[in-house]
């Protein structure tokens, strides 16, 4: 049934990854106030006085539009229980790529200039990338209780 508690989380993460592509992931301030990183779902952009040097991150838009396309289709597999495990299980693979993807552009590439010490800062894209995250699991773990209870009522018969 569409009413189901785990069609809520699968919901959320479609939200999750339209805030994730509208919001900015991540900034940082070098040592001059010129110079400044920015990560959002399109692009690396880094500016150092009037340059500003631009990275496409197409792919990571990519990824985020495929997972919310996933999370929709899943939630009207509802008769098929399994199938929507699996779907969640791509997800969460698809996800966990798109957190590296996150972390190896903020961590490496962000402390290429500037203070090294310095992390930067994580805005909502990033927050919204680890409440999908979690949105998947709790979607994984309700879609399994229901198979269990399905299975469980099936032994009875």
């Amino acid at each position: 049934m569409i009413q189901r508690i785990q069609t809520i989380f699968l919901f959320l993460i479609v939200l999750a990854m339209g805030a994730f592509l509208s919001f900015p992931i991540w900034d940082k301030v070098g040592t001059r106030s010129t110079e400044t990183a920015q990560l959002s779902a399109l692009q690396y952009s880094y500016q150092q006085g009037i340059t500003t040097y631009i990275t496409p991150m197409w792919y990571l838009a990519g990824l985020a539009g495929l997972v919310a396309v996933i999370a929709l289709i899943a939630i009207f597999r509802y008769r098929n229980r399994l199938q929507q495990m699996g779907l969640c299980a791509v997800n969460a693979l698809l996800m966990t790529g798109m957190m590296a993807i996150v972390l190896y552009t903020t961590l490496y590439k962000g402390k290429t200039y500037g203070l090294t010490e310095d992390q930067g800062n994580y805005h909502t894209g990033f927050y919204a990338l680890i409440a999908a995250l979690i949105f998947n699991m709790l979607a994984n773990r309700f879609i399994r209780r229901d198979e269990k209870l399905v299975r469980d009522s099936d032994r009875f018969r």
